[in-house]
């Protein structure tokens, strides 16, 4: 059985929206490339300030009929 790893020994990166730092966690085992976020909150947080303070914009249509 493979020795367990203290959580100092991990990888860790900086969250993009709060700027804490985050552990590497197994369930990121093969994106963790890719992770840039340390919650779905700071991910939702993030994707709500792309959309701007209004939100997406409500004159558009949300399906393809007119």
């Amino acid at each position: 059985m493979p020795r367990m790893r203290r959580k100092g020994d991990l990888p860790q990166k900086t969250c993009a929206q709060c700027g804490r730092p985050f552990a590497w966690r197994r369930k990121w085992e093969r994106v963790w490339d890719e992770v840039r976020y340390c919650s779905d909150r700071c991910r939702g947080e993030a994707k709500r300030r792309a959309e701007g303070p209004a939100g997406p914009d409500p004159g558009l249509p949300r399906s393809g009929r007119s």
